[in-house]
C-alpha cells in the first residue's frame, strides 16, 4: 500500500521539510527533481505548487497534501480538512490576505472599490469576496510584484502578508482583511473512505502537531531540596503536573517538566534562587498530549 502525499513547492517547501523531519520523515529531494525520497516505503511524494495541490488532491491524483486554506478557498474545492498546522515561512503564525491601497489614494474602506480595478493573485476568492458584499470592481491576476501596481497599473491590490513590512515599504495602507489564512492537510474524499489510508493520514497528522508543539517548548529537568517542593512547584508553568522521582539523598528530589521556551530564561533564576540545582534544559522533537 501506497500513500500519495503532496509537498508544497514554494515559501513553505523548507519549512514543511524541517517539519517533517522532526516528525520523524526525512524527505531528500534532488536539485530539480519534483520526486521527493522520503524515508517511508509506505509514502509515495511529489513536490507540488500550493496554489496547485488542492486541485490534485480533488481529482485523487495525490491522497493527502500540505497546502494553504487560502489556496483551498480559492479554488474551491471539495476536499477534507485534516487538520490545521500553525507555521509558515518565517514563524508559526498564519497570514491575511488584505485590501490595500495607496497612503494618499481616495479608497478609504471597501465600499470605495466599486469600479475600481483590483490586482491580486486571490482572483476567485476576491470575486466572491466582493460580490458578497455587493461591490462590483475589475479583479485581475496579478503575475507578481503585486505591491508595485497601484496606482498605475491597478487601483488597489489584494495581496497576503504575514507581517505588513513589504506593503508599509512600498507606501500601501491596508483597508481591511478579507482571509486569514493557515497551513492545512488536506486528503481526498477517497483516501478517508480508504482504513488503511485514513489511518496513515492521522498518524502523520498526529506526528507533525507533536513536532509543531515541540517547536515551542522545551523539558527542564532539576534537583531540589524536598522542603523547598512547593515554593519550586508555584514558579513553575508545566504543561501536565511535573515528574517528580526519589533521590539517593532523602532530603533531595529530581524534578522533571515540560514548558514554554519563553520562559526559560525569567525561571532559571527564580529556580536557582529558590534552591533548585542542577538545572538542564533540552529540545524536544515531539509533544503528543
Amino acid at each position: 500500500m501506497k500513500l500519495k502525499i503532496g509537498i508544497p513547492k514554494g515559501s513553505l517547501q523548507d519549512s514543511t521539510i524541517r517539519l517533517f523531519k522532526n516528525a520523524g520523515y526525512n524527505i531528500k529531494l534532488a536539485e530539480r527533481s519534483y520526486v521527493p525520497v522520503i524515508d517511508d516505503p509506505e509514502l509515495e511524494g511529489l513536490l507540488i505548487r500550493a496554489q496547485e495541490m488542492a486541485r490534485y488532491v480533488e481529482n485523487g491524483i495525490l491522497d493527502m497534501g500540505i497546502t494553504g486554506l487560502d489556496w483551498v478557498l480559492e479554488q474551491n474545492a471539495k476536499v477534507v480538512e485534516v487538520a490545521r498546522l500553525r507555521y509558515g515561512k518565517v514563524g508559526f503564525k498564519g497570514v491575511k490576505w488584505v485590501v490595500a491601497a495607496p497612503v494618499n489614494s481616495p479608497i478609504k474602506s471597501l465600499k470605495d472599490l466599486q469600479g475600481k480595478k483590483i490586482a491580486t493573485e486571490l482572483v476567485g476568492y476576491t470575486k466572491r469576496f466582493l460580490k458578497s458584499k455587493k461591490i462590483e470592481a475589475v479583479v485581475e491576476y496579478s503575475w507578481g510584484a503585486t505591491e508595485v501596481k497601484p496606482p498605475l497599473l491597478a487601483d488597489a491590490i489584494v495581496e497576503v502578508t504575514e507581517t505588513g513590512a513589504s506593503l508599509v515599504a512600498n507606501n500601501l495602507r491596508i483597508i481591511e482583511t478579507i482571509l486569514e489564512s493557515e497551513t492545512v492537510v488536506i486528503a481526498s474524499k477517497a483516501a478517508v473512505k480508504d482504513k488503511w489510508k485514513k489511518t496513515k493520514i492521522e498518524n502523520i497528522v498526529m506526528l507533525l502537531q507533536g513536532a509543531l508543539r515541540a517547536e515551542e517548548k522545551v523539558g527542564l529537568k532539576m534537583n531540589t531540596p524536598r522542603k523547598g517542593l512547593d515554593r519550586i512547584m508555584k514558579i513553575l508553568p508545566s504543561l501536565h503536573t511535573p515528574t517528580i522521582s526519589t533521590l539517593a539523598d532523602e532530603g533531595w528530589i529530581a524534578l522533571e517538566v515540560i514548558i514554554d521556551e519563553s520562559v526559560v530564561r525569567d525561571i532559571i533564576p527564580e529556580l536557582r534562587r529558590a534552591g533548585a540545582q542542577g538545572i538542564v534544559e533540552y529540545p524536544l522533537n515531539k509533544v503528543i498530549p
